[in-house]
């Protein structure tokens, strides 16, 4: 049968279970709980249920009883009974009248042949007529779709179930994972031993999921196949690391019921007591044992039972439970004899056969209870009622579980259940044994603790086992377990982690659409458990993993693969220490060009070169002429580095003559360029011709050359003449500036050919340089690499022959980014935002300024974010989106058509402050003729800023100017106002201040009225010093006394009626209270003290009693009264002082002659007399006597002058006389010095044992050196027993001790080696 289990904390003794009755009748459950006057609430549908004329509701002492009269289909549902934190739900299934009756059947006759074998009984014997099947695969009530069960950890619990044999059932669990870091730890059991996890297979699997929009972990058990043996009771356990709930549910299965034969070989089966899977035996007795409850159960809905009982060879039990349960049911028996084997047959003819009620057991009670408090010969009954069957099993179990209940013999205090330690801490495990020399063995987590260095440290003191653990980390969060012998004890530990602190910050990030985006930081362990937030939400890995979480060591990653506009926002990790913000914004894409693609103008066979520059290094693109992309040939070549694009054409032919483009990949741009193919037009002349520069035809140059600083400039200039002519540049100065020289032209080679560079009016005869001239025959090109703003103006080109000469102006204009703007200001800080403002550029680089791009950085960190998207027009901007209290740096980028400036230099760094909040609670706490006192607490908002102090202002009624209370802040919470004009009307206001300025102000309700408030004198005495007022001699008096009045009141203070006088008694007095102070409390100080509060002719008055104490004077009068046998009366009168108290009682004390001794015979005696008894005869004895009082006992005591003799009644004793003897000995030792090893650092003890007369002298030495001076050594001697104490040794005290004696008759001597050990 299935074990009843109790769940553990549970309130409930008993539970009401889930019933099936029907229609028109009254259902009645009962519940019992574990003590009597607990309150029970009954409920339906989550509704509670009260008394009325449907349900009825009973309590008697632990039992209490739910009725639900005249049941109808409507009251079929779930209900539920609650007593203080547990909950039982049950069910209540209604069933029509016609289907609940049974369909009555004639039972057959029974037969009147011989008996048959048992295989032919199974095949006869048919399935009685109006038996109900059950579907197999039913799944049980409440095992879905059961209502949620907000309690501890679950959301919903596994429900009672019903199953009928060979069908499937599924538990299911739900439990809250919102606020947990790792997933629970589901376990499920059978009975209370069994974990189901190790029987998982084809009948019985465990599955688990977990729902990540809601945060619910589902956790189901599958039964499939279902055996009766598979009913009983269950439970779940759900575990965290700091959290632990469970939950019993019951599995009832019902026998298949078809038209097939009744099996009677079913009956045969190994059954457990936990009704939990088979029992495995010590013995072969158990086999085929009748399992008589399956059988009852088949009867209940047959019209007829054919129950077969086989015995072998113990007949005489067997015999007994068939004649108990024949006189219970009226049975008829016929009985086979085969050899040794007995086989009964017991037919029942009724045809409404029930089970007797005296048969059939409470479903809620604990058989092993009963048969624990029930005299073994009831045990048969017992079991037979409860249907156990395995007789020898439960006999085995009832010692078993009586054995338990034995005091432990090995331990006499076991560990405790549990043990909580901090990370990095230790922990001392204890035990105390009752054998001090029994072995023990510790055990984590199942293994052996074996001594390994310091990590574990075991003690043996006594009879106290002491396990340490140094250093405790997570590992060693497990179960211990001490053993000794078979018997054990066991305990938990747990390891508490400290908070982790953020080590390095987050990092504001600035990426555009599509880019990767990783936040980083560092914590202070490693392993630690971080959480990710959003605009303060939760971040969890979505199912496209938007957001990925990395770990490597103390490093915490958040990686966001592709940022979109919804990412931007404020990011935090949140770990047990703290947290870090950081600020993502996400831009969309943008394309800058710093530098486009410009026109060319080429001749015949030379380069042309189209250069682009944009703002993305990653961006690629294509290269279009005519709208058509252009391929990559030996001639035409396109290249990609940085942000530069280029596009080369060699040996440029008229066909390159064309309109080209470039388009960037993504972006909905392109930047064009028109090539011009320059055609040399020579007209025929004579050989005489003179020198002529060709820039008029189409595709000429224009008058003014624009070119970017860095880029190279290349004027090239066709010329003709003949004779060849010379060329000469120069360079026309302007507005008095000079640009510098360039090295002369290289020659080409020709004879013929006359280069010169004309620099300043002045000719240069090199050729090489960053600017140079290089002419032919038919040009003449002008090259500067790199130019430069100086190589700015006009350039003269001249060319001159004999027959004549040209010359033709060129304007070179240099243009380049704007110099770096100076650093910027900032100015109206706020809470989250400041105003930034700077100046113009020195230099526009030779273009107006477009606009201006502003960053900033936390003061700390090292990357800059850019704060706007489009150019500001502007010279200021207001900054917003700042993170309070975080210092912050701005610089700004001016921009022209060329690019981009240089950053100016950082600002002054500054930090967003808020003002404070306004001050709460504002009050009127005083009022006089000329002052105001105001009371107020701080604001809730302070901010990062701080709190700088409180400005408090008044202003008439009626009025809008506002005057200062006081100059300056004030730190304090109140104020008194003073000057004020007595009688007027005034408002008050009260502003927190700090660096960002004041805050907003709070204002008094109601105007206050400047008038004094006549308020009767009262004192409040506190009930303490309403009693007698004690305190001892020497001892402080500090007496405060509140009391209440306006105006002021006068205090006056009176002893017996006569003002106070003297230096010792100090009067304090202030507005609201008065204290007596008394130094150093003397007997003097004693009496009744009076206080008076007057205001006018009105007065208040209270009394106070001081005592002050001290010890009692001694007894007086001790006398003997007299002495008889062993005992002596003893008389005295109280002491003349009590001490200003109670005398509690007196000590008695005895002293005797020879020693001087004092013994304590009594203690708090009451009396003044007494007897002491147990007196020595022959011994002279002194007695005194001690009074005592709440201070203590007197400082001196009532002693009797002469000695009192006890006589030995009788006897005269003469002592004997003995001849005087010799027992002088030279010294020996008895007991040597033994050699030793020891542990540095503790305490080392070397004794020895010598003998001598007269009593020797000892000496100590080490090495050879005498110890006696060295304060690290203590000697000791007592009755011949030496003993040297080292403290704290160190490997140094190592060495030979020697221990000498020595007294008149000689000398002795032994040592010792002792060697000192320092722990690994």
């Amino acid at each position: 049968m299935p074990e009843p289990g109790k769940k553990a904390g549970s309130a409930f003794s008993k539970k009401p279970r889930s019933t099936e009755v029907t229609a028109g009748s009254d259902a009645v459950f009962e519940a019992e709980t574990e003590r009597s006057g607990m309150k029970v609430r009954w409920q339906r549908d989550g509704s509670d249920i009260g008394t009325g004329d449907k349900y009825g509701l009973a309590a008697e002492g632990k039992r209490h009883t739910l009725t639900v009269r005249d049941v109808g289909p409507d009251d079929q549902g779930s209900y539920a009974v609650i007593a203080g934190s547990s909950k039982v739900k049950f069910d209540l299934k209604v069933m029509e009248a016609e289907k609940a009756a049974p369909t009555p059947s004639e039972a057959p006759e029974a037969p009147k042949e011989a008996p048959v074998p048992a295989t032919e009984l199974e095949e006869n014997v048919s399935s009685p007529e109006g038996s109900v099947s059950v579907t197999p695969g039913g799944s049980a009530p409440g095992s879905q779709g059961a209502t949620e069960d907000p309690i501890g950890l679950f959301l919903m619990r596994p429900q009672d179930g019903e199953v009928t044999v060979g069908g499937s059932i599924v538990f299911s669990a739900r439990v809250a994972g919102a606020s947990l870091l790792k997933p629970p730890v589901v376990k499920w059991f059978k009975g209370k031993w069994v974990d189901l996890s190790s029987k998982v297979g084809q009948h019985l699997q465990l599955h688990e999921s977990h729902d990540r929009a809601s945060k619910v972990y589902l956790f189901e058990l599958h039964i499939t196949d279902a055996q009766v043996t598979s009913a009983g009771g269950y439970r779940c356990e759900v575990s965290t690391k700091d959290k632990f709930d469970s939950c019993n549910f019951n599995l009832i299965v019902h026998e298949a019921i078809g038209s097939g034969e009744l099996d009677l070989r079913s009956a045969f089966r190994r059954t457990s007591l936990a009704g939990a899977g088979r029992r495995t035996s010590d013995s072969h007795e158990d086999a085929g044992t009748l399992d008589f409850s399956s059988l009852l159960k088949k009867s209940v809905e047959k019209s007829y039972v054919l129950i077969v009982i086989l015995s072998v060879p113990r007949k005489p039990r067997i015999g007994s439970g068939v004649e108990h349960f024949r006189r219970l049911s009226g049975l008829h028996e016929k009985g086979v004899q085969t050899s040794n084997v007995s086989l009964y047959f017991f037919l029942i003819w009724s045809s409404s056969f029930r089970r007797d009620s005296k048969l059939e057991a409470p479903a809620e009670e604990d058989v092993w209870e009963i048969l624990r408090q029930a005299p073994p010969s009831e045990y048969e009954r017992i079991a037979f009622q409860h249907g156990v069957t395995d007789l020898r099993g439960m006999l085995k179990r009832l010692r078993g579980m009586k054995r338990d209940e034995k005091k432990s013999t090995a331990f006499q205090k076991k560990l405790e259940p549990a043990y909580q330690v901090n990370k990095g801490h230790k922990i001392r495990l204890t035990v105390e044994l009752a054998d001090p020399d029994a072995e023990v063995k510790w055990l984590k987590n199942g293994q052996e603790i074996q001594m390994s260095g310091s990590k574990y440290i075991f003690e043996s003191i006594g009879t106290k086992r002491t396990l340490t653990i140094s250093q405790c980390s997570l590992a060693d969060d497990a179960a211990y377990q001490c053993v000794v012998g078979a018997e054990k004890c066991s305990t938990e530990l747990f390891v508490k982690e400290p908070p982790v602190l953020i080590t390095r910050a987050l990092e504001d990030q600035l990426v555009t659409v599509g880019q990767r985006v990783e936040f980083e930081c560092e914590v202070s362990e490693e392993g630690a458990q971080v959480k990710w937030l959003k605009d303060g939400v939760e971040l969890t890995r979505e199912e496209t993993f938007k957001y990925r979480f990395k770990k490597d060591g103390r490093k915490h990653h958040l990686i966001i693969n592709e940022a979109t506009p919804g990412d931007a926002g404020h990011y935090a990790v949140r770990t047990s220490g703290g947290q870090a913000l950081a600020e993502l914004i996400v831009q969309e894409k943008k394309l800058e060009v710093y530098q486009s693609i410009a026109d060319l103008a080429v001749g015949a066979k030379d380069q042309a070169v189209f250069k682009c520059e944009v703002s993305d290094e990653n961006i690629r693109g294509v290269w279009l002429k005519n709208g058509k992309e252009l391929v990559p040939d030996s001639r035409i070549k396109v290249s990609h580095i940085g942000r530069v694009h280029k596009l080369t054409i060699d040996d440029v032919t008229p066909d390159d003559e064309a309109d080209y483009s470039f388009v960037p990949e993504g972006f909905a741009c392109n930047l064009s360029a028109k090539l011009h193919f320059m055609e040399v037009k020579i007209d025929f002349v004579p050989r005489q011709e003179p020198p002529k520069i060709h820039l008029d035809c189409p595709g000429s140059m224009p008058d003014t050359i624009v070119v970017v600083a860095g880029n190279k400039l290349r004027l090239d200039v066709p010329i003709s003449g003949d004779p060849a002519p010379t060329v000469v540049w120069q360079k026309t100065i302007t507005q008095g500036k000079k640009a510098p020289a360039g090295p002369p032209p290289e020659a080409p080679g020709g004879a013929d050919a006359d280069e010169e560079w004309v620099f300043d009016k002045k000719l240069l005869c090199e050729s090489e340089g960053r600017v140079r001239v290089e002419t032919t025959k038919d040009r003449s090109v002008f090259t500067v690499e790199g130019a430069e703003k100086e190589d700015e103006g006009v350039y003269t080109v001249t060319v001159k022959n004999p027959v004549g000469e040209d010359q033709v102006n060129l304007t070179v204009k240099v243009i380049d980014v704007p110099d770096a703007p100076a650093a910027p200001t900032i100015s109206n800080v706020g809470e989250d935002s400041c105003t930034v403002q700077w100046a113009p550029p020195a230099y526009d680089g030779g273009q107006p300024v477009l606009g201006y791009i502003l960053e900033r950085k936390k003061k700390k960190s090292y990357r800059w974010m850019r704060l706007n998207f489009d150019l500001l027009k502007e010279l200021s901007h207001e900054a917003r989106r700042m993170i309070e209290g975080v210092a912050y740096e701005m610089r700004v980028y001016a921009v022209n058509a060329v690019g981009m400036s240089r950053p100016s230099p950082a600002s002054q760094s500054f930090m967003p402050i808020g003002p404070p909040g306004e001050p709460n609670h504002l009050s009127v706490e005083d009022v006089s003729d000329t002052t105001v006192s105001l009371k107020w607490r701080p604001p809730e908002r302070v901010g990062a800023g701080g709190l700088d102090g409180y400005s408090v202002e008044y202003c008439q009624e009626g009025c809008s100017e506002w005057k200062a209370a006081q100059q300056g802040l004030t730190e304090r919470t109140s104020l008194l106002v003073k000057d004020l004009p007595t009688g007027a009307r005034l408002l008050f206001r009260v502003r927190a201040h700090n660096v960002a300025g004041p805050g907003a102000p709070v204002i008094t309700k109601e105007p206050v009225t400047v008038r004094e408030i006549l308020q009767r004198p009262r004192l409040q005495l506190p009930r303490h010093l309403r009693q007698t007022i004690q305190k001892k001699v020497g001892e402080p008096v500090n007496l405060l006394i509140p009391f209440q009045g306006k105006p002021r009141p006068q205090v006056t203070w009176t002893k017996e009626g006569q003002p106070l006088a003297g230096e010792e008694v100090s009067i304090r007095n202030s507005p609201t209270d008065t204290i007596l102070f008394i130094r150093a409390a003397r007997r003097a100080h004693s009496g009744t003290y009076q206080v008076t509060v007057r205001i006018e002719n009105m007065e208040d008055k209270a009394t106070l009693v001081l005592e002050i104490v001290d010890k009692p004077s001694p007894p007086q009068d001790l006398r003997v009264i007299e002495t008889w046998g062993f005992n002596v009366a003893l008389e005295w009168k109280p002491p003349q002082d009590d001490g200003n108290a109670e005398i509690w009682g007196y000590a008695v004390q005895k002293a005797d002659k020879k020693t001087m001794e004092w013994f304590t015979v009594l203690e708090h005696y009451r009396r003044t007399q007494c007897v002491v008894s147990e007196l020595v005869i022959g011994n002279g004895y002194y007695f005194r006597v001690f009074s005592h009082n709440m201070v203590g006992s007197s400082d001196r005591a009532a002693a009797t002058k002469e000695p009192v003799f006890i006589p030995r009644p009788g006897i005269a004793y003469e002592p004997p006389k003995y001849k005087a003897l010799d027992f002088s000995e030279a010294p020996s030792f008895t007991q040597p010095l033994a050699n030793r090893s020891i542990i540095a650092g503790y305490n080392a003890i070397l004794c020895c044992a010598v003998r001598g007369s007269p009593k020797p002298k000892i000496s100590w030495f080490k090495n050879g050196l005498d110890l006696g001076e060295d304060a690290r050594f203590r000697m000791f001697s007592k009755q011949g027993v030496l003993t040297l104490e080292i403290r704290k040794p160190c490997p140094y005290d190592g060495g030979v001790y020697v221990c000498r004696a020595t007294n008149l008759q000689g000398e002795a001597q032994c040592e010792c080696r002792l060697e000192v050990r320092v722990p690994q």
